[in-house]
């Protein structure tokens, strides 16, 4: 079969997985991120919080069902799922309706919690407007689940497109394809949150590195990096930061790396510098002029429990304090189950058979581990904040096998001939 027709199994066979889990995804935030799509479709306030709450609740209601069937002691007990969708629906309503009621309604997001809290989910404008059109062509729960599908998708085949642009045979390209739904990415990236379009949108970002340092289409790939991160900043301006400064740091390190072993510096990573260098600070005054939430709001909402106490009077030597906890405990957990550093570590070998754009790589996946840094909570829905350093074994992992594939002798199916740095 064609690589193209290789590639819409993975995504139909992925699709089908994913049937089995329609309900129950979301997170609490989500909430916030469907009654802002639910307001862009030109639903009032009430009319976003009742559907929102029914898909919200509908979700904790099938949960509490699924957990009820495999509980060794209560299997055999009425089905919980009436009385939890009954609760949930009474408690969502009580903490909307006061809100609403003191005239806090002024966002485009159902205030579902304090006002500052939400302005942090006013500011991000991009996953809801994706999300959209699927929620008012299928109705909230087909249409997340539609977008998150194709959400998903996309980034697979962003990973297939980039490890070909690095002249990957087509095998491992389709396994990094593979890896990408199969691992957390894909996981993460299924939830109505906005960790699917920023692993894609970084994909995306990749994928004009390797068309920069290839030098096949560098005015296309600086034009893909610059579009990811002016897209990213719609998505969340803080990763859109990230990626910017990190890819800075790849470009200027690749270029004295080659200074100090007397060949050029090379257009390609002075470029992509650049181009990072204006996302950072595109990034920064942009957020400036629109009164977006700062860093120090942040950290006072990570300490304060999304402000539901008093604000600290000494945020950050408090968040340094908390900082060196997690990564304590953080390193004491990943070390009693070593499968995400065993993944890295693979990842970051085969990286260094493309040193140029494996410099690059390792940027992106530190984006990871500052988006972590920037929420230092332990017990964050299944470790999604630091799911971007993924990435570094979904394109990794296959460029490591690529000698075992070459010896096994089988054709590269027209991959070019010189690969990318």
């Amino acid at each position: 079969m064609r690589p193209r027709t290789w590639v819409l199994l993975l995504a139909a066979l992925f699709a089908l997985m994913q049937l089995a889990t329609v309900e129950g995804r979301d997170t609490p935030d989500s909430k916030n991120y469907v009654s802002y799509a639910l307001s862009l479709t030109g639903a009032d306030e009430r009319e976003a919080a009742a559907a929102t709450i029914d898909h919200y609740c509908a979700g904790r209601a099938a949960m509490a069902h699924r957990a009820q069937l495999v509980d060794v002691v209560r299997f055999h007990a009425p089905d919980p799922a009436p009385r939890v969708l009954e609760e949930c629906r009474e408690q969502e309503w009580r903490q909307v309706e006061a809100r609403l009621a003191a005239g806090d309604t002024g966002g485009r997001t159902v205030p579902f919690m304090p006002e500052r809290f939400m302005r942090i989910f006013e500011v991000r404008p991009g996953y809801p407007l994706v999300l959209a059109p699927f929620v008012a062509l299928l109705g909230v729960t087909w249409g997340v689940w539609t977008a998150g599908v194709l959400i998903t998708c996309a980034g697979g085949v962003l990973a297939y497109l980039v490890l070909r642009t690095l002249a990957a045979p087509v095998p491992l390209a389709l396994t990094g394809m593979a890896l990408y739904l199969v691992l957390p990415c894909g996981t993460t990236a299924m939830r109505p949150m906005t960790e699917g379009l920023m692993l894609a949108l970084t994909l995306a970002a990749l994928w004009g590195c390797a068309l920069v340092l290839g030098g096949t289409r560098p005015r296309a790939g600086l034009a893909l990096v610059g579009g990811a991160l002016f897209a990213l900043f719609t998505v969340k301006h803080s990763q859109a930061l990230f990626l910017g400064a990190c890819l800075a740091a790849a470009g200027v390190a690749v270029a004295v790396r080659r200074r100090w072993r007397g060949t050029p510096a090379g257009r390609g990573p002075v470029a992509l510098a650049t181009v990072g260098c204006a996302g950072v600070l595109g990034t920064v005054l942009v957020s400036r002029l629109l009164d977006y939430p700062s860093v120090s709001e942040s950290v006072q909402d990570l300490l304060t429990d999304h402000f539901a106490r008093p604000d600290r009077e000494r945020p950050w030597a408090e968040f340094i304090q908390l900082q060196g906890n997690f990564w304590m405990e953080w390193a004491r957990r990943q070390l009693w189950e070593p499968l995400f550093l065993a993944a890295l570590a693979a990842g970051t070998l085969g990286a260094r058979r493309r040193p140029a754009f494996g410099v690059f790589l390792a940027a992106a996946a530190c984006t990871g581990i500052l988006n972590q840094a920037g929420h230092p909570d332990i017990n964050i829905w299944g470790d999604r904040l630091i799911t971007l350093a993924w990435l570094l074994p979904v394109l990794g992992v296959p460029l490591l096998l690529e000698p075992v594939l070459r010896r096994a002798v089988v054709p590269a199916q027209g991959a070019p001939v010189e690969p990318v740095g």
